[in-house]
């Protein structure tokens, strides 16, 4: 090769490395760990402990050791706050990346991020920001193209993402794009409706939810405090459950579950105290058909007089084969109530409970550090979570129940359930409901209070319950009880010497309640018309002998989850009573012969049937939809559950009389949430199945005595051979 050859060879390299560098969104070249003084300890399961000099030290930490176990996640979610989900997930990201525009995400954040957030917040999420690309940096091949820097405006922004989502925004948007039924005037607009949504399950489903019970010294039998934090999360996905340990030189001590991207633990425990989120369903969207002004179709009344739309276009490119994208605008709108949409059928604007507001990881962030319950409480009064039950317990034995929303202050002449007129101000809320007058329950003298997605009413025993008549019907709350609420308070309820041990197993509990929907729906199939099919009739009499038990070994369990998963589906809001009979014969025939054609034989032990399956892991289970021990699978066509949503993360917490904690916990998988080649990919899956809790270890000679590797932040890639 001659001179030249070689240097045009070598500048033609430095070009494309150049090249490389821009299209990667400058990661920083330079080592950027120098600045944190953070060491990963990872224990023989595992679970990282992140010990910082200072709390953004541990942030900075806790970003690259989720990244080791679960990159291609937290890449997503930071395309997903971009708005540029589609480009890597094809057709099925495009309503997340309308969604971004439609909601003006990034407006609010550059607005609002110097002014509403202290510091020490936005430190600890920039801090985290270089954790991420730290990682990415040193793993140029798992990077996605147009990944880009991320910095904390995108940690902030992935949190108020979320909470549109978590109020039920998207079904709003599903709805509006998927009608008029007839055929829609474009191909964009199918496209969104069904991304709108896209493999979640339904925020009302049997299996989505979440156990928090919390026992005080009043109904233990040692004079222990006991918290369940216990959500039921999908298994994989954006939501799903990773199990950190943070710990600093400046107090931050937290251990307990989070999502990919978020610097703070969601719910757990310190030393001091815990707390666990359940889900709540009040009303918190509400719709408006504007009236458009006929001469300007930009343009609507309000208080009578003609108020000009926002009008922006949003970009958004999506990815169709191999290296094609297709970039389209769609119209998003801006009214005096919020976002709005342009359909056939009319122009209607969305109004959502936490609008503007981009607090929440503060909030969070404090709840983690706080040290008492006076400044849990503090915390908790930013009031910036739209919805979630919250569930309290600390080493002192107070425990609280508080229904966690902003629950917004209506005019009770309007049905609030139904479209509302956008033309008054009248229809335009402002505010909510001040936290002191939501519902609580604190300290109760019966010793427990729970929350299993059922209504705040029946929080404990009466009658310490808060009242449903002290609350309008406007705030939509929730009057309905899972058969996780009941069975919760059954056995909590008629235990007053609570051990650790009886804590545990109430836990667990695999039946279901004679007040259930599935006692209800067994009832209406023992009730049909006797059947001349001697299949139908083997089926019967397996259901008739069914003790309402989901154990390992039953075998009616089979069967009446499948009748149940046939028959409600679609129907998880109602009531078995109102299910049409012919619904109910046809879906019991349905799954008798399903179940018989399956697995030869309609009584079938219910671990055969009920599975976890994760890589080739597949193991057998315990527990079923709706029971406390809550585990809800996909009806595959061999006949199968495989196992999707409900325990997930679970984390049992005991402060003994003399106030020190100890904890116990499992994944349902392990904590390599993404990587099939690590060893912790499922290694915690045989103890889930076995309903075993392994130790959590907080202090450091405990973690030593448990220790799989010990490192900085990169040093991990020196270290390989």
């Amino acid at each position: 090769m001659s001179t030249s050859t070689r240097r045009f060879a070598a500048l033609v390299a430095a070009l494309m490395l150049a090249f490389l560098i821009q299209a990667r969104g400058p990661f920083a070249a330079a080592d950027i760990s120098s600045a944190y003084d953070v060491r990963i300890l990872r224990d023989r399961w595992g679970v990282p402990h992140v010990f910082g000099k200072k709390d953004t030290d541990a942030a900075f930490g806790l970003a690259y050791a989720h990244a080791e176990d679960d990159f291609k996640t937290m890449q997503l979610v930071m395309m997903a706050v971009g708005g540029r989900l589609a480009s890597v997930l094809g057709p099925k990201g495009a309503g997340n990346d309308y969604l971004v525009h439609l909601i003006r995400l990034w407006d609010t954040v550059n607005a609002r991020y110097e002014t509403d957030l202290d510091p020490r917040t936005r430190a600890l999420c920039e801090a985290y920001a270089d954790g991420v690309n730290r990682y990415a940096a040193l793993h140029p091949r798992e990077t996605l193209p147009g990944l880009g820097r991320v910095t904390g405006k995108h940690i902030v922004a992935g949190f108020v993402h979320k909470m549109p989502l978590m109020v039920g925004v998207d079904g709003v948007l599903k709805e509006l794009f998927e009608k008029p039924k007839t055929a829609a005037t474009r191909p964009i607009d199918s496209m969104l409706a069904a991304s709108f949504g896209h493999d979640a399950p339904s925020r009302f489903g049997t299996g989505v939810g979440s156990n928090a019970i919390a026992v005080s010294p009043r109904r233990s039998a040692g004079g222990e405090t006991m918290l369940a934090i216990n959500s039921h999360q999908p298994w994989e996905g954006p939501v799903t459950w990773y199990e950190a340990h943070v710990r600093s030189g400046e107090g931050w001590n937290m251990t307990g579950g989070l999502f990919p991207g978020s610097p703070v633990v969601f719910h757990g425990h310190n030393e001091n105290l815990g707390w666990a989120h359940t889900n709540n369903y009040p009303d918190l969207v509400d719709v408006y058909e504007l009236d458009i002004n006929p001469d300007n179709p930009n343009q609507y009344r309000y208080d009578g007089a003609w108020r000009e739309l926002e009008v922006r276009e949003a970009p958004i490119r999506v990815k169709l084969l191999g290296p094609l994208r297709w970039t389209f605008k769609e119209e998003v709108l801006w009214s005096v109530y919020g976002p709005a949409i342009r359909r056939p059928h009319g122009v209607f604007a969305v109004r959502y409970a936490g609008m503007g507001d981009i607090r929440q990881v503060e909030q969070w962030y404090r709840m983690n550090r706080a040290r008492n319950m006076s400044e849990w409480e503090d915390a908790l009064r930013m009031a910036t979570l739209p919805m979630f039950n919250c569930t309290y317990a600390d080493r002192e034995g107070n425990i609280l129940y508080h229904y966690q929303a902003l629950l917004p202050l209506r005019d009770e002449g309007y049905d609030w359930s139904k479209r509302l007129p956008g033309d008054t101000s009248r229809t335009l809320w402002t505010g909510y409901l001040p936290y002191g007058r939501l519902p609580r329950v604190k300290n109760p003298a019966s010793g427990f209070v729970q929350n299993c997605n059922n209504t705040p009413f029946r929080a404990t025993l009466d009658p310490e319950n808060p009242r449903a008549e002290d609350y309008p019907k406007s705030f939509g709350i929730e009057l309905r009880m899972t058969n996780r609420a009941l069975r919760a308070l059954e056995l909590f309820g008629s235990d007053d010497s609570i051990t650790p041990d009886e804590f545990y197993r109430y836990k667990y509990d695999m039946a279901y309640s004679k007040e259930s929907k599935m006692a209800k729906l067994v009832a209406r199939i023992l009730a049909l018309p006797p059947s001349d099919d001697p299949a139908i009739k083997n089926a019967r009499d397996v259901l008739a002998r069914w003790d309402l038990r989901v154990d390992p070994a039953n075998t009616g369990a089979a069967l009446a989850v499948t009748c149940h998963t046939i028959i409600m589906k679609g129907r998880e809001r109602a009531e078995v009573a109102d299910v049409p009979e012919r619904a109910i014969a046809d879906g019991f025939a349905k799954a008798a012969k399903l179940v018989k054609n399956a697995h030869g034989r309609v009584d079938v032990p219910w671990s055969s049937v009920n599975r976890l399956i994760r890589g080739t892991t597949d193991i057998g289970l315990g527990g079923g939809p709706d029971v406390l021990h809550d585990v809800t699978g996909d009806l595959m066509k061999d006949g199968r559950f495989r196992g999707k949503v409900g325990d997930s993360y679970v984390l049992l917490v005991t402060w003994d009389r003399n106030g020190k904690p100890s904890s116990r916990s499992i994944h349902q998988y392990g904590s390599a949430t993404l990587d099939a080649a690590s060893k912790h990919y499922a290694d915690q899956s045989p103890l889930f199945a076995r309903r075993e809790l392994k130790p959590v270890w907080r202090d450091e000679s405990e973690i030593r005595a448990n220790l799989e590797r010990e490192y900085r932040p990169g040093e991990e890639i020196a270290q390989r051979p």
